[in-house]
């Protein structure tokens, strides 16, 4: 689906366009969700497509929301970005081709060892208790007591 850019320019706060549409980064430690707690899902803020549950989230202590996998590979896409002088894997919705943020290795080994480091404008947070009413019911089953915790 094509987003139109004026269309999202309207619907989104500034920073989240300059995010999403331009590959800009929020400060670290001055964002929504670095130090977020809450169980529940965090959505593309463009599409509202669910990216990562609030189970695979952790304290990297980068000061950006860090997740140790996504909901589903194949609605996050990596690309080689080679700005500000180095090479990184950029990560990006599928649907929405909106910019999150970055993919690094230096996550915790016993989850896989990566580290999703994702800009708090990319997303909107969906509280567990709000999931059914939103749409987003199906993904109740994330957060069963049975479920495992990604810092567990």
């Amino acid at each position: 689906m094509t987003y139109d850019r004026d269309t999202l320019r309207a619907q989104l706060s500034h920073l989240a366009f300059e995010v999403t549409q331009n590959a800009a980064t929020e400060p670290p430690f001055q964002n929504e969700f670095w130090d977020h707690h809450e169980e529940g899902l965090y959505v593309d803020v463009v599409s509202g497509v669910p990216l990562f549950s609030s189970r695979a989230k952790y304290d990297s202590g980068c000061g950006w929301p860090s997740f140790t996998r996504p909901l589903a590979e194949d609605e996050v896409a990596r690309r080689i970005d080679r700005s500000h002088g180095m090479v990184r894997t950029e990560v990006r919705s599928n649907t929405a081709d909106s910019h999150l943020g970055h993919v690094f290795n230096d996550g915790p080994r016993e989850h896989g060892g990566l580290r999703y480091c994702i800009n708090s404008a990319a997303l909107r947070f969906v509280p567990r208790a709000d999931l059914e009413a939103e749409g987003y019911g199906a993904y109740l089953h994330l957060f069963a007591p049975e479920s495992p915790r990604a810092d567990a």
